[in-house]
């Protein structure tokens, strides 16, 4: 299925075969592609790039579709690798998390630093953090592919 290039956010980059390697939906989403491009929200004499996910209802383009500016979709990677690497170590907790310091890191960037942290907040969240960690665990072969992936292609990269 081709993604749309008439509507505001303008493809450049483009996976439009996503639907057959979206992890555990592969063969069976409604995420048809993956796109980087020009940024829905670009006003004129800015351009902005942006990653979009092109949802697809089976009848029109779903308005469900997500896009994301790159840093965001980077700084979700950032989290995803601390959340994997704490729960390596989380078993280590009677709860998975110690109540009394939720924070797990503070990861500097841009002269300040994002707060990784379990949710303590979440009146669920003794419960949900379990849950969290056997998702974490089903899907472990899934994201390793893709982290190591990642892994090879940034130190192509020189990173």
């Amino acid at each position: 299925m081709k993604i749309p290039t008439t509507l505001k956010h303008k493809p450049v980059i483009v996976s439009e075969n996503y639907e057959n390697v979206d992890g555990r939906y592969a063969y069976n989403s409604d995420a048809k592609g993956l796109s980087l491009g020009l940024a829905q929200w670009n006003d004129r004499g800015r351009v902005d790039i942006s990653a979009k996910v092109w949802r697809y209802t089976g009848e029109k383009w779903s308005r469900q579709s997500e896009e994301l500016p790159l840093h965001r979709v980077l700084d979700l990677a950032i989290l995803v690798c601390r959340a994997l690497q704490y729960f390596r170590e989380a078993y280590r907790y009677e709860k998975l998390y110690d109540p009394e310091k939720p924070v797990i890191d503070r990861v500097g960037l841009q002269g300040d630093a994002m707060t990784v942290a379990v949710c303590t907040d979440n009146e669920k969240i003794d419960e949900d953090i379990k849950l969290f960690r056997q998702a974490l665990s089903n899907d472990d072969e899934l994201i390793g592919e893709r982290l190591r992936t990642l892994s090879r292609i940034l130190k192509e990269m020189g990173y």
